[in-house]
């Protein structure tokens, strides 16, 4: 039997709130500082370049993927950034799932299997999660736009 899919999300290194205000504020700091610059014919231009520079970074980081999440009849599969890393959970191994929120600041850095206390975490941007625990005791935190959508596809294929 060939596996079907029942959920697939994309997130983009872009989107991301707090990589993206860090770079819009860096940005604004550079263009103001050309701005109040007494002597612009000598260095004036390489803030206003870097801005610019930040600026198409910006745009191109819009279409980077970061994670890609596969629910199929099977297994959850999280990938990382351009496949290099692949982290394949068996559905069967799955305990428990909850919806939960990531964490309570919106601001939060990308992670792709971090380690954190008694959890690993994998977020590019969203404020919703889903947790699961496996049958190890492992938990897993899975941050995600569509946190309803996973959590219906995992709880689904759970039951069954």
């Amino acid at each position: 039997m060939e596996p079907t899919m029942r959920f697939e999300e994309k997130q983009y290194l872009g989107f991301n709130s707090y990589s993206l205000a860090f770079r819009m504020l860096l940005a604004i700091f550079c263009f103001i500082a050309f701005f109040y610059s007494e002597n612009r014919m000598q260095n004036a231009d390489i803030l206003f370049l870097l801005g610019i520079l930040i600026l198409l970074l910006s745009i191109v980081l819009l279409f980077v993927k970061y994670i890609r999440i596969n629910v199929d009849n099977e297994n959850l599969t999280l990938r990382g950034m351009w496949k290099s890393q692949v982290v394949k959970v068996p559905l069967k191994d799955i305990r428990s799932i909850e919806k939960t929120i990531y964490n309570r600041y919106h601001l939060n850095y990308p992670a792709f299997k971090v380690n954190d206390t008694k959890r690993v975490k994998f977020y590019t941007n969203g404020r919703d999660a889903v947790k699961i625990v496996l049958m190890s005791g492992k938990e897993l935190l899975v941050g995600t736009n569509r946190a309803d959508e996973l959590f219906r596809a995992l709880k689904g294929t759970s039951d069954s």
